[in-house]
């Protein structure tokens, strides 16, 4: 029973962490929708949670098969002892695998990286490791999970014993209280993190190393202009490259018609905060500069160096009319810290591709 809980959270947490690394490595073949806008918050709040939930359900599954793991293998060697090498070496690559994953996915979380290689490169290579053996693991078990599936409710019928033989009274944790453990640490771990993505229950949100409504403007703030090296000058202008070659002063930005999206910042970490964003329809900015339909669209940050300092924009959020080079938040000007003076925001993407400090667009073919 704990196996299949644990199995549904892996699977919600390996599918919705699939979606945000397709949303940042966009294979050719992938065309990802701009619409449900909301739609990343709610797969990357679940992705967060589930791997949350997935730590008590794997210490409790891990308890449960601990001393199978050290019974002694048949001998001599046979097809059965075989089958035994492969389950308990599908179960090491599984335990190991999935035990960092969600060390290193929960210190993501917390922005905190004591590690020397890339996470994101990592956390993508361990999910597969995972399916891989899980797959492994469930292949090897399959005849012991078809044979309990074709059971008749005779043959769970428990065969009456002689009193004199009966296994002594239960004084330890029964199997019910087992049960009654575990759901209710899954539970109370998902309770106390939950809200930084689901703001009515920000308050409860002991375990969540952001609050949403926290921070300038009333949203959160992972990479400050300072951590940026970024230093705007009065001479700010937005250069557009493309079949015509633009360029906008920040007043001269501000005079051209203004547009208003309602729309979440949502970041990989797992925090969401729906705000008010006003600004330029990104679509208006390319019928400007004569871009042909269906372009796609670079979008650079006056930041250097970072992982994050240009985005691209495919076609369907380029032409999205929610997708606006925004230069106010919740009805003041953008504060530094969240891209002033002016950054992107589309519907259905990740807050680390919602560039900040923009000061040039250039168009693709």
């Amino acid at each position: 029973m704990i196996g299949r809980w644990l199995g549904v959270a892996v699977s919600v947490c390996f599918l919705t962490g699939l979606f945000s690394h397709f949303q940042q490595v966009t294979p050719g073949w992938l065309v990802i929708p701009s619409r449900p806008a909301s739609l990343y918050r709610v797969t990357q709040g679940l992705h967060v949670l589930s791997g949350i939930v997935s730590v008590p359900l794997l210490l409790a599954k891990l308890w449960t098969v601990y001393p199978k793991l050290f019974a002694k293998l048949p001998w001599p060697p046979s097809r059965k002892a075989l089958g035994a090498v492969l389950e308990r070496a599908s179960i090491l690559v599984l335990v190991s695998a999935l035990a960092l994953e969600l060390f290193i996915g929960f210190l993501n979380t917390l922005q905190w990286y004591p590690w020397p290689f890339p996470f994101k490169e990592t956390h993508y290579a361990l999910a597969w490791i995972i399916v891989g053996s899980l797959l492994l693991h469930l292949a090897v078990k399959l005849p012991l999970i078809t044979a309990n599936w074709r059971r008749t409710p005779a043959d769970r019928t428990p065969v009456p014993r002689p009193a004199d033989s009966l296994p002594p009274a239960i004084t330890g944790l029964s199997r019910r209280g087992l049960f009654r453990t575990v759901a209710g640490a899954g539970a109370l771990v998902g309770i106390a993190s939950i809200g930084q993505s689901v703001p009515t229950l920000g308050p409860i949100a002991v375990l969540a190393p952001r609050k949403p409504n926290i921070g300038p403007q009333g949203l959160p703030v992972n990479r400050t202009a300072k951590d940026a090296g970024i230093q705007v000058k009065d001479d700010w202008r937005l250069t557009i490259k493309g079949p015509s070659e633009l360029s906008y002063s920040l007043d001269q930005l501000r005079a051209l018609p203004q547009s208003r999206s309602d729309l979440p910042i949502a970041c990989v970490e797992g925090w969401s905060q729906g705000a008010r964003w006003e600004g330029i329809r990104i679509h208006d900015l390319l019928k400007l500069c004569g871009a042909p339909a269906g372009s796609r669209l670079r979008v650079v940050s006056m930041e250097k160096g970072g992982f994050y300092a240009t985005s691209e924009l495919p076609p369907q959020f380029a032409e999205d009319p929610l997708t606006l080079l925004a230069l106010r938040l919740n009805g003041t000007e953008l504060d530094l810290d969240h891209g002033f003076p002016a950054r992107l925001i589309a519907p259905n993407r990740p807050g680390v591709l919602q560039t900040k400090w923009v000061h040039r667009l250039e168009v693709l073919s």
